[in-house]
C-alpha cells in the first residue's frame, strides 16, 4: 500500500516538469507547419506564442495553447494576398480548405466594412472573426484584424462520432 503512494509522490514532479517541454515541442511543430504552409518567417517566440513576418500581413501571431492565430494589416482594405494568407494558415492550423477560408475572410471583412461591426463565420473546421477600424479614425493601428480558431462545432461532431460535414435531418 505504501509503495503505490510513494511512486505517485516521486513521479508527480517528473510528470509536471515534462509538461512545459512537451508544450514547447508541440508549439515548435505547429510553428514549423505554419512557416511551411504560409511562407512566413519566424520573428520571435516566447513560451507558447510565436510571431511571424509576412509581406501579406503587418503581423501574424500564433498562440499554441489556445490554437489561435491573429492577422493584422495596416490597411483598412488589405490586398487579396492578406486573405490568401489567412486561408493557408487555416489549412495548417485546422485542416480547413484554404480557398474556402480565404473566401470567408473576404466576405466577413466586406461585411465588417459595411456594418462597422466585427463579423464572425464558420467554414468547415475553422471559425473566423474579422473587424476593421472605423473610417473616422485614420490613425488607428491596425486597421484590419482577423482572428482564426478551430471550429468548436467540428470538434464536438468529431467527439460524437459524426462526420464533420454532415447536416442534421
Amino acid at each position: 500500500m505504501l509503495f503505490p503512494r510513494l511512486a505517485a509522490i516521486l513521479l508527480f514532479p517528473t510528470l509536471y516538469a515534462a509538461t512545459p517541454a512537451a508544450a514547447a515541442d508541440g508549439c515548435d511543430a505547429l510553428s514549423a507547419r505554419m512557416i511551411r504552409a504560409t511562407g512566413a518567417s519566424l520573428a520571435g517566440r516566447d513560451g507558447t506564442r510565436a510571431v511571424f513576418r509576412s509581406s501579406d500581413a503587418e503581423r501574424m501571431s500564433l498562440d499554441c495553447r489556445a490554437r489561435r492565430m491573429i492577422f493584422s494589416a495596416l490597411e483598412r482594405e488589405p490586398a487579396r494576398r492578406y486573405y490568401a494568407l489567412i486561408g493557408l494558415a487555416a489549412g495548417a492550423l485546422t485542416g480547413a480548405k484554404p480557398e474556402t477560408i480565404e473566401t470567408l475572410a473576404l466576405r466577413l471583412h466586406q461585411s465588417a466594412l459595411g456594418t462597422g461591426r466585427p463579423q464572425e463565420g464558420i467554414a468547415g473546421r475553422a471559425a473566423l472573426r474579422c473587424e476593421t477600424a472605423p473610417d473616422t479614425d485614420p490613425f488607428a493601428s491596425p486597421r484590419t484584424r482577423c482572428v482564426l480558431i478551430p471550429s468548436i462545432r467540428a470538434a464536438l461532431r468529431r467527439r460524437a462520432g459524426l462526420p464533420v460535414g454532415a447536416r442534421a435531418g
